[in-house]
Parts: structure tokens; sequence; C-alpha cells
């Protein structure tokens, strides 16, 4: 049976889920703490034959891709904001920015060592829901985290990331 790895045939263990960034507008976002599931859900049409009632077909129908939800740490950075006010902002219809409210962005997975291990490319993002700022409580030991919902028109996986080699030295800081 297989490992999974191919040039890492030592490694005996997944990614783990907690080393990644999301890259917007060519550099990495600060403070993401949390990022959501990619999930794609494809609709099934069913239909019967006249002539074989009693067996139901189905085949693939319209396929839908999930908001994707991001968390970091409240800061002074604007960025989540700023995109956040392109769809409507306070000011009114006038204040949207319907030439670049839509963003693409990029999706890292790093392995322990900070190798890109996996990369998706998610396209025509744009804010559904935005948390400025969360509950607050005088009595909780926490951080306090922005939030925001994405929608997006789909998502691909890049096939030109290949696994890194894990013997190789650790990636500068970019």
């Amino acid at each position: 049976m297989g490992t999974g790895f191919v040039k890492n045939a030592h490694r005996y263990d997944p990614y783990k889920n907690f080393k990644f960034r999301i890259i917007m507008d060519e550099r990495p976002v600060l403070g993401i703490q949390k990022v959501g599931a990619l999930k794609r859900t494809t609709e099934v049409v069913k239909y019967r034959e006249g002539g074989e009632n009693s067996v139901e077909h189905k085949s693939p129908g319209r396929s839908s891709y999930e908001g994707l939800t991001l968390d970091r740490g409240l800061t002074h950075d604007r960025e989540f904001e700023v995109w956040a006010n392109m769809v409507h902002p306070y000011a009114g219809d006038e204040g949207m920015d319907l030439v670049n409210y839509k963003k693409e962005l990029i999706l890292e997975v790093l392995n322990e060592k900070g190798h890109v291990a996996f990369r998706y490319f998610l396209h025509g993002c744009w804010v559904s829901e935005y948390t400025a700022m969360p509950d607050l409580d005088a009595g909780a030991n926490a951080v306090a985290i922005e939030n925001m919902k994405i929608e997006m028109e789909g998502w691909e996986r890049d096939k030109d990331t290949k696994e890194p080699d894990e013997a190789a030295a650790v990636p500068a800081a970019g």
C-alpha cells in the first residue's frame, strides 16, 4: 500500500491543517487564523426512460461553489473593510465599485517546514458578509476576530504545484 507521497517516501502522516496562507493582490494577507473548507456541490438530475420506468437514472446538473469564511485577528490593517465596502458601502449605491469588487485569491497549504504543498486558485471572489467587530466580552481571554464570507465563481487546484522536497532548505519569508 502506498504512503501517498512520492518525493518524500519517508513521510507517513498527512499534512496538518494549521499552516496556510491567503494571497490577495499578489501578497499574503496577514493574521488569517481560519479558512473555511473549499466545497463544490453538483445537483443531481434524475430521469426515467419510457420503456424502463422502474429504474431511475442520474446525471450531473449545475455545480455551485460554497462561500468561504476567513477569520483574522483584529488589527489596524483595513484591507478586509475596504474590500467589503466595494460591494455596498454605507454611502449607498454610488459608492459601489463595480470594477474592482471581485478578486482572484490564492489559498496555499504549507507543510510543517513552510514549503507550499497545495495551491488553489479562487476565482471571482467578492464579500457577501463582513463582521468588522466581534462580540466584546471583558471576561473573555481571547483575540478579537474580524470575519468575512466570500462568494466565488469557482476554484481549481494548481496542477503545477508539485510535492515539495522536504529535505530542501526552509523557504525565505515572502
